[in-house]
């Protein structure tokens, strides 16, 4: 809430405004009509707490973006607690790849002695406040994962990548995954969509570029072979165990690929 809005209001009240002119008027209203009013004005706040404006608007508005049945950003965030189980202190410093990449970094870094960062391959015109404060202190980028990420190798242990190879044709997908497992120093992790999602609607369209692929586990693997990036059946294990754990279903494919050496 601006201080306008914020001083205009104080000023409303001491004048006697709406509420406070009924409830302390000698007036003539009847007790029922004060009561009746005061319903009236829990109502509206809550109404708007709920519509998303005011002090709960910017929570509401980051979630917003991420949900829906074309999003693995949004399973990606709730697989946190799991891949932690998986990968261990492997988890102390992480770069994120995809959209929404803000929302997955502020997750990631709500856990004390994490370091995390993030790559958006697309514009952030319509970021909220705190992810634009993550870009000015270089915590967030915006950088076309098409081209090399300006990072040197093996400068974080691990990278997830979600919602970005989809919208990759093998030209481009060719050289943004050895690039991503070029910066990762214990493996890259891919949530990828599955078969059947719906993905890349008309409105998102003008921002991806082109409708995402939704590719199968068996042409991914045989990809992983072309590409000789091996899948760490190890951790992919121990993730498989977490999540049957900690009831974790999810609809996207994941991949845990070893680092290049």
């Amino acid at each position: 809430m601006s201080r306008r809005q914020a001083g205009s209001t104080r000023r409303y009240a001491d004048s006697g405004g709406f509420l406070g002119g009924s409830l302390h008027s000698k007036s003539r209203s009847s007790p029922l009509l004060s009561v009746g009013l005061v319903l009236l004005g829990g109502g509206l706040l809550i109404c708007l707490a709920y519509s998303g404006s005011g002090l709960f608007g910017s929570t509401r508005s980051v979630v917003s973006k991420i949900e829906g049945d074309f999003s693995c950003t949004a399973e990606a965030i709730r697989a946190i607690p799991v891949l932690k189980k998986a990968y261990g202190d492997s988890m102390r410093k992480v770069m994120h790849v995809g959209p929404e990449t803000c929302s997955v970094v502020s997750k990631l870094l709500t856990e004390e002695e994490r370091e995390a960062w993030g790559v958006e391959p697309y514009d952030l015109e319509d970021a909220h406040g705190h992810c634009k404060a993550l870009v000015r202190r270089g915590i967030v980028r915006v950088a076309d994962i098409k081209f090399p990420l300006p990072y040197r190798p093996k400068s974080f242990n691990l990278v997830m990548v979600s919602d970005a190879l989809d919208y990759l044709s093998p030209r481009y997908l060719n050289k943004t995954l050895p690039d991503l497992a070029r910066v990762a120093s214990d493996g890259v992790i891919v949530f990828a969509g599955s078969p059947g999602q719906q993905r890349a609607k008309v409105a998102e369209l003008s921002k991806f570029g082109r409708p995402a692929k939704m590719r199968s586990r068996s042409w991914w693997g045989k990809y992983f072979m072309q590409m000789n990036s091996e899948e760490n059946e190890a951790v992919a294990k121990k993730f498989e165990q977490a999540s049957s754990k900690m009831t974790f279903q999810p609809s996207c494919q994941i991949f845990h690929l070893k680092p290049y050496h």
